[in-house]
């Protein structure tokens, strides 16, 4: 028997807010858009005032990244209008946006930061397209510009690092960039789509920091984020996105079990049971005197079959090079491998993947996917070989491959041929974890696999994980959320800079001890 629709409270008016405040910076209304036969958006219509931060929800494929682009200049809508301080208005292009007001930060930095200029040029670039600066100043020139639009975000960055190439930038520091160029213009509307995705919990702190002065001094902003703690600490209102449509509109205080029902049709806010724990006995991979980082101190770690073991820490604890030299990428500073009791060192990646040793990456723009591929081919990436016969590929195995992907990991896709670029930045994430479990893993290493996916999609892919591990593989999850963790592993092992500092198994622990030993100095 399907379950019943949730009760929707949603407005009369479709606005975002249900009380008399003052008129709205910006109004939707009735907004509609639709990519070839998919109709994304069908009749949204929200308000956002000034002085009030509104969050919005929606599962992936749910439409807000297509809202979010509307707004910005990317798209056209198709139907409805847009009104700015009550007027209406066309916005064509983000340039046209910015006019109006409108600031938009958003979640792919691969989009928005451009490569092969300096840090300094980045922040000032959007002064230069407007001609408050000229291209070919020097890097030396703008510094101390640089300088003043870094410092609005309360970035101490050296000189040093402002001429640096933006590329060596990690993606936390690419994303506060982008913030504070977006602040340079005095927004109306900011809108900022998952912000924190990529933050540590300073750099949040400070974020909401500058978020909420923004707010106090009079800009509205649209906020998108899956992480609802967020949105109990900064949101003055929620709405939820659900199938292009605005399915339920809350002022505070949340009820955040209703909005996540309203946003997946069923309740998912559920803890695990301590009988669905596993403890695996067989060491698949034993690490003996590791060093992570070049100031960290040896280790010794055992991780094994049957069971899900959760590297977390944060942004800089060593995850993702405890996790890269399993998988060939980068070496450790010192210490040895065995894979099942024998020597195990990758010479490559290649090398770990023809081991059963399989990584999901970080960063799936940068190092996972390719622009323009579709969804099959971006599966059988890694597993050609399989699908190939005399070099040539086989377009049937490599269709049902992307086929059993979006099957199996519930990816809102048109289907196999359609371009991976093309989906939600969850959709992506589902292909780009999901592909892996095509192939035959003996140790799975996933880093940060919830990045930039909702609540029910990291349900859906924390039951695969732990399928895998409950038929004997080996999987290991690298993630700086302590929730996340709590919600996919049986054992937690706590990095910080580099050391562990803790390790045991969930039973022994509680959210206060992970984030305890999390702060703890080695």
């Amino acid at each position: 028997m399907s379950e019943p629709a949730p009760k929707e409270k949603v407005a009369t008016s479709g606005s975002a807010v249900g009380s008399a405040i003052d008129p709205p910076v910006l109004r939707l209304e009735d907004i509609t858009k639709s990519f070839g036969t998919n109709k994304v958006l069908k009749g949204v219509s929200m308000e956002l005032h000034a002085g009030r931060i509104t969050a919005l929800l929606g599962a992936n494929g749910a439409g807000k990244s297509t809202l979010i682009k509307i707004l910005a200049g990317i798209h056209e809508l198709d139907s409805g209008q847009i009104l700015v301080a009550g007027g209406p208005v066309v916005i064509a292009t983000p340039a046209e946006a910015q006019n109006y007001g409108i600031q938009t930060v958003h979640q792919r930095i691969d989009e928005t930061i451009v490569p092969g200029l300096s840090v300094a040029e980045n922040l000032c670039f959007e002064e230069i397209v407007r001609g408050d600066l000229s291209p070919f100043a020097s890097v030396r020139s703008m510094l101390p510009r640089a300088r003043e639009i870094a410092s609005a975000l309360g970035l101490g960055w050296s000189d040093a690092k402002l001429k640096q190439d933006v590329y060596e930038l990690g993606i936390a520091d690419s994303q506060l960039l982008l913030l504070a160029r977006a602040l340079v213009r005095q927004p109306k509307v900011l809108v900022l789509d998952e912000p924190t995705s990529t933050l540590s919990d300073a750099e949040v702190d400070r974020l909401f920091e500058v978020v909420r002065r923004l707010r106090d001094s009079g800009v509205a902003i649209l906020y998108v984020s899956h992480h609802l703690s967020e949105i109990l600490q900064l949101a003055d209102e929620l709405v939820v996105l659900r199938d292009g449509r605005i399915t339920d509109v809350q002022a505070q205080p949340f009820d955040l079990n209703h909005a996540v029902q309203s946003m997946l049709g069923r309740e998912v806010l559920t803890d695990r049971s301590e009988d669905d724990l596993m403890h695996g006995e067989k060491v698949a991979l034993e690490l003996r005197g590791v060093q992570l980082l070049k100031r960290s101190t040896p280790f010794d770690l055992d991780l094994r079959y049957g069971e899900v073991t959760g590297i977390v820490g944060l942004i800089g604890a060593g995850k993702s090079e405890l996790a890269r030299a399993i998988f060939g990428r980068d070496p450790y500073f010192a210490g040895t491998m065995t894979l099942d009791g024998a020597p195990y060192a990758p010479r490559s990646t290649a090398d770990a993947v023809k081991k059963g040793i399989y990584l999901v990456p970080e960063d799936r723009a940068a190092e996972a996917m390719l622009p323009g591929w579709n969804v099959a081919r971006t599966v059988v990436l890694p597993f050609v070989d399989d699908v190939s016969s005399a070099g040539v590929v086989s377009s049937r195995s490599e269709m049902g491959r992307g086929e059993r992907v979006i099957e199996d990991f519930s990816v809102v896709a048109q289907g196999p041929s359609q371009t991976v670029d093309a989906l939600s930045g969850g959709n992506q994430q589902k292909v780009v974890v999901g592909r892996w479990f095509t192939g035959e893993p003996r140790v799975m290493l996933l880093d940060e696999p919830f990045r930039g996916v909702d609540i029910g999609a990291r349900v859906e892919i924390s039951h695969k994980i732990r399928e895998l591990a409950a038929s004997g593989a080996c999987a290991v999850v690298c993630a700086s959320d302590v929730d996340e963790i709590r919600g996919v592993a049986d054992r937690v092992v706590v990095l910080v800079e580099g050391n562990v500092t803790k390790d045991a198994y969930m039973s022994e622990l509680d959210h206060n001890a992970i984030v305890a030993s999390m702060t703890e100095v080695a």
